[in-house]
């Protein structure tokens, strides 16, 4: 147990196991980190799991700070983060489904551009989904008292989330360049079937209330 924590160790662990299994949960996000792995190399699949954790990361501490309701009344701000998201995984995924039907001799410009833009890509992308904070708001009291949270519980939270959400964007970052380094003519079929995943993403982020 962290000093200055009221979380036990058992809490810690059944925390670190949930983010787990909904981080392994196919999804934008995941979407996103196995087609910026695929078309960029593992440093960009990387850096967009770097942006998904610092999304959590944020949630989290407006869970904890017990502003859920804050974040969303503020409708008008994440309903102008969706539409960026959609519009980001509609152009990656449009940008694997050209590059994949044009042949690796042809590729187009690795998706995204740079590291930044990664980074930046699956932070917006977690951003987008304003209903994880009430989700996160509605997780946490079950492994450790809102009412009585400690300076320690706050930190060991924090280092679950990265180790949690993180570790497992990791193993889809490894699997894709597995998958690149191993099965280049599946990997190229990979990068088609990411990149229709993506658009469907992206009319499904739309629609979503």
């Amino acid at each position: 147990m962290c000093a200055g924590a009221a979380m036990s160790v058992a809490a810690m662990l059944g925390l670190a196991l949930a983010m787990m299994a909904l981080a392994a949960l196919p999804s934008s996000s995941v979407l996103l980190v196995v087609a910026c792995s695929l078309r960029g190399g593992r440093r960009h699949g990387l850096a967009a799991a770097l942006g998904i954790v610092i999304g959590d990361l944020l949630f989290v501490g407006l869970a904890i700070g017990g502003v859920a309701a804050l974040a969303q009344a503020m409708g008008a701000v994440f309903i102008v983060v969706k539409v960026a998201a959609a519009l980001l995984l509609l152009s990656v995924g449009l940008r694997l489904l050209l590059s994949s039907r044009a042949g690796r001799s042809q590729a187009l410009p690795a998706v995204p551009g740079s590291l930044c833009t990664s980074a930046i890509a699956g932070l917006v992308v977690t951003l987008a989904d304003v209903k994880a904070v009430v989700f996160y708001a509605s997780l946490l009291p079950l492994f450790v008292d809102m009412q009585s949270v400690l300076p320690g519980d706050v930190l060991a939270i924090a280092a679950i989330t990265v180790a949690a959400v993180g570790g497992v964007k990791l193993l889809y970052v490894l699997l894709a360049q597995r998958l690149v380094q191993g099965l280049p003519v599946i990997a190229k079929r990979g990068e088609a079937a990411a990149g229709v995943g993506l658009i469907a993403a992206s009319g499904v982020l739309l629609l979503k209330d």
